[in-house]
């Protein structure tokens, strides 16, 4: 975690100096601060949407994974654009635009889901998530006999 924090400071270090040879100090400053400008507009923007979309998923009932999950890259890409740099600014802008949203939201759940199904794995036996429900067996099993649930072999 040392070594990437490390990294992350030189890249911004790189990329203020980088832009501060292109257009100077006075224009450095400018950017960034219209960088902070537009990302907290943005993130004042994309957060209502966040919230409104989650309001409605959760009056209708649904599950509101992905709204739940757009307001905190949303918070995460609002914190980046309040560090000051380019390089924080950039993934923060990022972030905020809702295709690039997508991209990281779609990964971010996979990694969720899979650390949850090793988590309950290692609570309380064989566990899967089939179609969004969490199935898992009562009955005892041997470790080297599979579940079987609905046509597809589950490890456990």
């Amino acid at each position: 975690m040392a070594v990437a924090f490390l990294l992350y400071v030189f890249a911004e270090i790189a990329a203020i100096w980088a832009v501060g040879s292109a257009v100077g100090v006075l224009g450095t400053l400018g950017l960034l601060l219209a960088g902070a400008f537009l990302g907290s507009w943005l993130a004042r923007r994309e957060g209502g949407k966040a919230m409104r979309a989650f309001l409605s998923a959760a009056r209708a009932g649904q599950p509101a994974e992905k709204e739940l999950t757009d307001g905190m890259l949303v918070g995460l890409g609002g914190v980046l654009i309040l560090v000051p740099g380019f390089v924080s600014d950039v993934l923060g802008l990022l972030l905020m635009l809702p295709p690039s949203r997508a991209v990281v939201r779609r990964w971010w759940l996979k990694r969720v889901e899979k650390r949850a199904i090793r988590f309950a794995n290692q609570r309380r036996g064989p566990v899967m998530v089939v179609d969004s429900e969490v199935v898992s067996s009562d009955e005892p099993q041997r470790r080297d006999q599979p579940t079987v649930i609905e046509g597809r072999v589950i490890e456990g």
